[in-house]
Parts: structure tokens; sequence; C-alpha cells
């Protein structure tokens, strides 16, 4: 699933090829808008909330999420593209530029007076306008027997953290995943590393976590200190960082990596 870095990029590509821009086409391939024709619309902003995407026209909004497969990707007119058609869920056609969106997990079309209906549970947005540390703090704390690393993931408590950053931001404040929010020692230094990983990745066309190259040098996980490298050698002590699997469910389950040594804590279960 995309992190918030990754939507807050696709918001700014989306809004530079459609904002300001008339619709000349549009096509929404899902039953429930088969028929909405925006053509004639002019586009005033393509902006992220988290890990949403809010396309705005008008009084309509055309809100979309990606889940773990969805894109969104800009064509030059004519252009082919680089996906199948069976998979595009929206398409956007403007005199400059095509817009497609593709195995959205999430679409849907809302007055802009209704935005609160697809985004208004989210917490705030680390990348956005409205990121307010301590309001973050606060609902963080309303659970405070929940395990740091499933609360993280909440976007009620604040928006744009995936699996890649959970994973991170624990090993970098060495606090275990499955460490009860309330006794992480320094609950703001676990939120201000997310903002600031988010904030140094956002312009970023390749993910690093380390300071070091985008990528690294052990395949495509080599930008990252745990996510991605069980088995291997912990950057910071030697020693083999783990595997587990958390959730409150089989279906919410997501990967998690840590290292024992530098992350002491609950055990986390099977480790490979």
């Amino acid at each position: 699933m995309p992190e918030g870095d990754t939507v807050w990029r696709t918001a700014r590509r989306l809004h530079a090829a459609l904002a300001g821009r008339q619709l000349l086409r549009t096509d929404f391939r899902v039953p429930r808008y088969a028929t909405l024709d925006l053509s004639g619309r002019t586009v005033d902003e393509a902006v992220s909330r988290g890990k949403h995407l809010l396309i705005r026209a008008g009084d309509l909004s055309i809100h979309s999420h990606l889940l773990m497969e969805g894109s969104w990707q800009v064509y030059r007119p004519g252009e082919r593209w680089r996906k199948p058609g069976f998979q595009a869920r929206v398409v956007l056609e403007t005199a400059a530029a095509t817009a497609v969106g593709f195995q959205l997990g999430l679409l849907d079309v809302v007055p802009r007076s209704r935005e609160d209906e697809v985004v208004g549970h989210l917490g705030p947005d680390l990348l956005g306008p409205d990121w307010d540390e301590d309001e973050a703090l606060r609902r963080l704390r309303l659970d405070p027997e929940r395990p740091v690393g499933l609360a993280l993931l909440d976007q009620r408590n604040l928006a744009g953290i995936g699996n890649i950053y959970r994973c991170e931001v624990c090993f970098l404040a060495r606090v275990h995943p499955l460490t009860p929010v309330a006794e992480v020692p320094d609950l703001q230094q676990v939120v201000r590393l997310s903002k600031q990983l988010l904030e140094a990745n956002k312009d970023r066309g390749a993910r690093s976590t380390t300071g070091g190259p985008a990528g690294g040098t052990i395949g495509r996980a080599g930008g990252y200190w745990v996510y991605g490298r069980a088995r291997q050698p912990c950057r910071r002590c030697g020693g083999p960082v783990a595997y587990a699997r958390l959730g409150n469910t089989e279906l919410d389950q997501r990967d998690l990596y840590y290292c024992p040594r530098c992350q002491p804590g609950p055990a986390a279960g099977p480790t490979v």
C-alpha cells in the first residue's frame, strides 16, 4: 500500500497536469458512475489528504484511494498507456493531458461540501496544512494499551504512515512495535520522526530512511534500516533483523520488521 509521501507526489503530478484546465472527456469505468459525465467542468486542484486523493472540479470532488494496487498515471494526448485498459477505473481527459486511475481501491464522486464524509475521519495529515502534532499525540493516547505499531497505522490518529514508515520509525526510536502506547518512553519523538521521514522523502523518486542513497546498495530494500531486511544484519548492532506479522485480524495483518537487540520488548510472535 503506498505511503503518504507517494500519494502526496501523485497529487502534485495530477495538479500540474489538470489544474486550471477544462475536462473534455471523462470516463468512469465503475458501475456506480458509469453514466456520470464531468466534461465541460474545469479542474480547480488535486490535493492529498493522508493516503486519499481529491480532484476538485467545481462543486464536485473525485475521491480515490490507491489501497494496495492502485495508481494514477498522466499521459500526453494520444500517448499509449503503460497499463492495460481493463485496469482503468476512471479517465480524465483535457487538451493537454490525460489522467488515468488504474486499479483504484476506492472511487467516489461527492459534493465538495460533503468531503468530510470520505476524509473527515482522518487524523492530522503529516504532509498537509492541517498538521497538528498535539492533536496527533492526543489521539494516540486515547487508547493507551494499544501497541504503538498498530496505533501508528491507524489513519484516524495521524494520516500518511504506512507499513514501511511504521517499521522504520519504531526502529529509529528504539521502540518495539508491540510496546503499548502508554509505555513508549518518548511518544513525541515517535511522532516527530514520522513527520521528518515523510518530509524528507516527499520530493524523492526513491525512498530512503537511512540518510544514504535512495534504494541503497543491498537490493530493493537497501535504503531502509529494517523494512524488508529479515535475517539480514541490523545496520546498527549487527544482529539479525526479525520478521513477524502484526494486526488485529488475519485480513489486516501486515509485515513487521524490527531488531530484537535495538528494540527490546514483548515477543512479537514467530520470527524468521
